[in-house]
């Protein structure tokens, strides 16, 4: 008898497990199983906001359930979570990438970094680039046509023999990044300044416009630029590579479930420096509209929600 009992208990046990895989289905999809719930990451500034919630409302005006991990810090806070699957995609930079994430040497190329990013990140972590945007939020040194035209400043030549006389407002990372102060150092030579203040990412145009410093660190696309009318200085010996943002996704999830870089493809199309910058300085500006309404307003006028 026991001999009987132990032969039927495994068919038994198989079938129980089987009934329970199929009842619980795969896991992080919806409840009929066609749309899974897709993790949206971001870094900590206003673009990265706004992108998080082009992705995600257009993701939503297609059905997928959307969860937002947005704000969540720099560059290596938001890449580990999207290798360890706390978040399936975020908006990163081509030139970031390239140097901060895979280490490699800087090219100005905007095609060949994208390239090199996306083989690098495919054959390292099965994490796949979407197309990247029109705009390039490249780094610029920023400061006011007032000290512009005090200290003569229109390169970032000209900003280097002069940086003993100024004062820089930093923000994290800057400082110690390839592509930053250091290679302002080692492209340009000088770059000591009088003093070299840590800012916030979202205060630094606040000390410029202040007068707590000389000079700050931006990008691009920063609506202040235009806004406070502050002169950009020319990266005259070529730096910076380009800083197209790209959607970074998990491999597995894009192949599953192609149609969500294709609705994020649709938008990142229409993302031109211009409109870009335009889409931060609402938030930015006087007006402080919240990302969220900046994204829903900007998909609808494109046709993209309802």
């Amino acid at each position: 008898m026991k001999t009987t009992i132990r032969k039927l208990a495994l068919p038994v046990i198989v079938l129980c497990l089987m009934v329970f895989t199929a009842a619980c289905g795969s896991s992080g999809s919806t409840s009929d199983g066609s749309k899974p719930k897709v993790k949206i990451g971001s870094k900590n500034f206003t673009e990265q906001f706004i992108l998080g919630e082009l992705y995600a409302q257009a993701l939503e005006a297609n059905k997928y359930p959307v969860e937002r991990k947005l704000n969540l810090g720099g560059t290596n806070v938001a890449f580990e979570a999207l290798k360890n699957g706390d978040i399936d995609l975020y908006p990163e930079y081509t030139g970031t990438a390239l140097y901060d994430v895979l280490k490699e040497e800087a090219a100005n190329d905007a095609q060949a970094v994208y390239d090199a990013v996306k083989t690098g990140y495919k054959k390292n972590w099965n994490i796949e680039l979407l197309n990247q945007t029109p705009f390039n939020n490249t780094y610029v040194l920023v400061t006011t046509k007032e000290i512009a035209d005090k200290h003569g400043l229109k390169t970032l030549s000209d900003l280097s023999t002069k940086a003993p006389e100024l004062e820089f407002a930093l923000i994290p990372e800057f400082e110690d990044r390839p592509d930053g102060l250091p290679g302002l150092r080692r492209v340009y030579g000088g770059f000591e300044f009088k003093s070299a203040k840590l800012f916030d990412i979202g205060l630094k145009y606040k000390a410029l416009t202040d007068k707590q410093v000389d000079v700050t660190i931006g990008f691009g696309t920063d609506g202040q630029i235009a806004g406070f009318e502050l002169v950009s200085l020319q990266d005259d010996k070529g730096l910076w590579p380009p800083y197209h943002a790209v959607p970074q996704i998990r491999g597995e999830l894009l192949e599953s479930h192609p149609e969500i870089g294709e609705i994020i493809n649709k938008v990142n199309t229409l993302l031109t420096d211009e409109m870009m910058a335009s889409l931060n300085w609402k938030v930015d500006g006087p007006d402080k509209e919240e990302p969220a309404d900046v994204a829903k307003d900007f998909l609808k006028e494109q046709g993209l929600i309802d």
